[in-house]
């Protein structure tokens, strides 16, 4: 199981220590630090549409006009923390968010 976000998001944090109390193996992986691969991109916005991208926060108001209007894939290829938080990769598939049916379908 992999994890995707930021290591000061409270939300992946919660998501990263309830997922190991459950017992699943879990690699974080900072986006910040680790960018996602263009391919990595086309797969979740492919999945999530643009769902994947965070309009609610701090980072997106701050974009240009310009990259506002873009794709999403050229928004998170030019600012990875746009990404909604966390996207958990499991053998089930991708999962995005940390919300009360994430957590079901995750802890049990």
């Amino acid at each position: 199981m992999i994890l995707y976000g930021i290591s000061t998001c409270d939300t992946c944090k919660k998501a990263l220590k309830a997922l190991e109390a459950a017992g699943h193996s879990v690699e974080f992986r900072d986006v910040r630090a680790a960018p996602l691969s263009e391919s990595e991109i086309s797969e979740l916005v492919t999945e999530f549409g643009d769902a994947i991208v965070n309009r609610q926060s701090t980072t997106w108001r701050g974009l240009s006009d310009w990259l506002k209007a873009s794709e999403p894939e050229a928004q998170l290829a030019a600012q990875p923390t746009l990404m909604k938080r966390p996207v958990i990769r499991t053998e089930e598939g991708l999962f995005l968010g940390w919300d009360a049916g994430v957590q079901r379908r995750l802890l049990g």
